[in-house]
């Protein structure tokens, strides 16, 4: 017998590790999503022409420190190995990101060793700068001018359409600074993809008799009213008919692009010049290192304003977007039957394992609530 009937509205990672939660405990799950397809912009599939597997929506890589979270996945795909490694290309030459030894070295000229490269870096670093109000004032207390305007400066301005001075610092922060070899983008424990991509991971974690999904379906109020509760991950001021305004979003245009053989010879390239247009060319097959294929899938992208009908990638989080997120978030609070999750649901960016963790504790708080 159910326990009850649940409805959950996006089939990207939230709610598909929500849904098999409670349709394991004996809920009835029902998924929707607007899209074709599960895995929300997570979704990968097979390039008909190459055989290569495409992130559709742009690159993600999987990483954490999360013991129990690195276990799940793993019940639902095969995960193999995969570093990622950035490349960057600025002022005629290609570099190595994060900013590790050898990047200083080959931008300075210099063999210094960690000890030495440490000292140097902060003698360039403005040590005026104690308490940092901004993404530009991070990076020059952190970096100094030099690597700053070389390989942040103008990427950022691409990325986020404004001055580096009008972001939090916190933004940079999370972006890693190494006196060794050590290319590796993350510092986490567990790092992978699945072997066959997203999606399939995601349609194994809703492959279960109370899960019935339903795609190409838009959310509609009167569907609520079926069931005895919602989980909402679209975007929160959607949910409220952007009743109060728009949160701020900057979303992402891919230029699509085939060639033989490898294009660039790496998964990422950035482009840290503000000349040119675009802020990365990223080549999918580097994805699968595991995988051969003759033929390559690249994907140039292009940051710019979020405007209606477009896909939300990176929530703006700018202080008129935090008053606003402000009301939105006491119109949640007083919403019954109705719980937010997930990147858009909370109007955070969110990696993909700390997603899949707070849905896991959504899940578990939910059912200790129902007893």
């Amino acid at each position: 017998m159910s326990k009850g009937s649940i409805l959950l509205v996006g089939a990207g990672l939230s709610g598909a590790v929500i849904a098999r939660a409670l349709a394991e405990a004996g809920y009835l799950a029902t998924v929707i999503d607007a899209r074709p397809h599960v895995g929300g912009n997570c979704h990968t599939e097979r390039d008909a022409d190459t055989g290569v597997l495409v992130h559709v929506y742009g690159p993600h890589i999987f990483h954490t420190d999360d013991v129990q979270v690195w276990d799940y996945v793993n019940r639902f795909a095969r995960f193999h190995p995969y570093r990622n490694r950035v490349k960057t290309t600025a002022r005629g030459a290609v570099w190595s990101l994060p900013v590790n030894l050898h990047t200083i070295n080959q931008f300075y000229g210099t063999t210094m060793r960690p000890d030495e490269a440490r000292a140097f870096i902060a003698d360039q670093a403005d040590t005026t700068i104690t308490e940092p109000r901004n993404f530009e004032e991070q990076a020059l207390s952190m970096i100094g001018r030099d690597l700053y305007e070389a390989f942040f400066k103008g990427y950022t301005e691409k990325q986020w359409g404004c001055s580096p001075t009008e972001l939090p610092a916190s933004i940079l922060k999370r972006l890693p600074l190494r006196f060794s070899y050590d290319d590796n983008y993350f510092f986490h424990r567990f790092q992978g993809m699945p072997e066959e991509g997203y999606t399939p991971m995601i349609a194994a974690i809703l492959d279960h008799a109370n899960i019935d999904v339903h795609l190409d379906t838009p959310f509609t109020p009167a569907m609520a009213a079926r069931h005895d509760h919602l989980f909402w991950s679209g975007p929160l001021d959607g949910y409220f008919d952007y009743a109060l305004g728009r949160l701020g979003y900057r979303t992402l245009d891919f230029e699509r692009f085939t060639a033989m053989g490898d294009w660039q010879g790496c998964a990422v390239m950035n482009y840290g010049d503000a000349d040119v247009p675009w802020t990365r060319i990223t080549e999918h097959k580097f994805f699968a290192p595991w995988e051969s294929h003759e033929g390559s899938v690249c994907y140039r992208e292009y940051s710019r304003a979020c405007d209606p009908g477009d896909i939300p990638y990176y929530p703006i989080r700018l202080v008129e977007e935090k008053a606003l997120l402000a009301e939105y978030e006491a119109l949640a609070r007083g919403t019954e039957g109705v719980s937010f999750v997930g990147r858009l649901g909370t109007y955070r960016y969110l990696d993909m394992d700390v997603t899949i963790r707070e849905a896991m504790d959504m899940a578990t708080g939910f059912l200790s609530a129902r007893g």
